[in-house]
């Protein structure tokens, strides 16, 4: 308030104050250097007036002056704010355009090695989790060829998940995670081949298991396990993820892997689902 009020009416009282000195002054010269009485009297009156006139005028100038340089600051402090705010925009910008750039020269790479597949790049419109699924659903369908048992990957062509429903331009995919999920799965080190499922008593901590394990079975904590391609149904070799451990099951008959995916699920924001492939067994 007292900055608007001395940045409209600074000058103004500036302007009096000045007249106000040079009355004093004028009146001294019009009676000479004799002090009178009457001049005495007004001289004792008007020195405290002109003094305080005076330290006023000081103390206005600095206001004013304080006044017009914060403005031009505030005025600067908004232009660098808003530079800064341009340069972090670019900077988001080029970070999303080298992701981006990243994330295509890997899909290129996976294209490189099996130029069977046929992909059909989706954006993530929205996710479905509960204590009782995880799923995905994605912004291609039937319009863009996608079907039903599609297997979906990250750019580096690590399993995401199963599409199970396909509207015309949607479809719905269950994620690695998700209890409804059952495909053939190999453990790369060894061979062996069991069944990747989901869990419900492992989908809180995002993991999935490779069931029936056999009792020769020598699987170890750090092993890579990637889809069989049993039954041409699903493509083989697609990386699933990395055995955490071993546990028995309820009734301590049969074994199975605790699985840590190697996609990660929680921080896609595209994925590209699987057309068409050769069938390899």
């Amino acid at each position: 308030m007292k900055k608007k009020f001395f940045k409209t009416n600074g000058i103004l009282i500036l302007l009096i104050a000045v007249v106000l000195t040079l009355l004093a002054g004028l009146y001294s010269a019009m009676f000479g250097s004799k002090a009178s009485f009457v001049t005495n009297a007004w001289g004792i009156v008007t020195t405290p007036v002109q003094k305080l006139v005076s330290e006023f005028t000081s103390w206005a100038g600095h206001i004013y002056s304080y006044t017009y340089e914060f403005d031009t600051l505030k005025k600067e402090n908004q232009e660098l704010k808003q530079q800064i705010a341009d340069m972090q925009e670019k900077v988001r910008d080029g970070e999303a355009s080298t992701a981006e750039n990243e994330r295509f020269r890997t899909l290129l790479n996976l294209q490189k090695k099996r130029r069977d597949f046929t992909f059909e790049n989706a954006a993530i419109a929205d996710r479905g989790s509960s204590n009782w699924s995880s799923t995905l659903t994605l912004g291609k369908g039937a319009a863009n060829g996608v079907k039903v048992d599609n297997c979906v990957v990250n750019a580096a062509g690590d399993l995401v998940g199963i599409v199970t429903q396909v509207g015309t331009n949607w479809c719905t995919v269950i994620t690695v995670t998700d209890p409804g999920l059952e495909l053939g799965g190999t453990i790369l080190r060894t061979s062996e081949t069991a069944i990747l499922e989901g869990s419900l008593e492992l989908l809180k901590s995002g993991r999935l298991k490779l069931s029936y394990l056999s009792e020769q079975s020598d699987v170890v904590n750090g092993d890579l396990v990637i889809t069989s391609g049993k039954g041409g149904v699903y493509p083989s070799g697609l990386v699933v993820g990395y055995v955490e451990n071993v546990r028995n099951d309820v009734s301590g008959a049969t074994r199975y892997a605790v699985l840590s995916p190697a996609a990660d699920l929680r921080n896609l924001t595209e994925v590209f689902i699987i057309k068409s492939f050769d069938i390899v067994e």
